[in-house]
């Protein structure tokens, strides 16, 4: 199973530029996945569609999200891995993932990509955001961090073996 993740889009104007050239890079980057996960923020219903058209669409809502009827917090299994979406991380993260037993999270809301496992064994995914990205915190010895927009893939084979990347696109 592989599933392109995106969050904290923003899209609000049907007639800009950036939706034209976000969607035709989501086209070429998610063109095998099998579903696509976006993690709130969405903000108009046309957006949401015009990704329905690449892949299936699991969607949670954002604190500016105008959309109805979507939940605040899904999970799904796959293979071995209980992975939930939300947009904001909850205050309580090691008792929220203990309810519910997983093993995944995936959030957005930060605009800042992340891949990171936690010292109570649950992956923790960001994609950043595509169209308003921030720069990840700077880190003594490193050079300045650089705001890029970006997505993440997430593939979980036959042997339950994962792989995640993130990608960032020219827009």
């Amino acid at each position: 199973m592989k599933f392109g993740i995106i969050s904290d889009t923003h899209i609000t104007n049907s007639n800009d530029e950036k939706l034209f050239l976000l969607i035709n890079q989501l086209k070429k980057v998610f063109n095998d996945v099998d579903e696509i996960i976006h993690a709130g923020d969405i903000c108009e219903d046309f957006f949401l569609n015009d990704i329905k058209e690449i892949a299936p669409v699991r969607c949670v809502r954002g604190n500016l999200d105008k959309i109805k009827d979507l939940e605040i917090f899904t999970h799904f299994t796959v293979g071995r891995y209980n992975i939930g979406v939300i947009h904001i991380l909850p205050d309580n993260l090691e008792e929220f993932v203990k309810k519910y037993n997983l093993d995944i999270l995936i959030f957005g809301h930060t605009h800042q990509p992340l891949i990171k496992g936690t010292e109570f064994n649950v992956l923790l995914l960001n994609p950043g955001s595509p169209t308003k990205p921030k720069a990840p915190l700077e880190k003594p010895g490193f050079r300045k961090p650089v705001a890029r927009p970006s997505i993440i893939t997430l593939s979980i084979d036959e042997d339950d073996i994962l792989s995640t990347f993130i990608i960032n696109l020219k827009i």
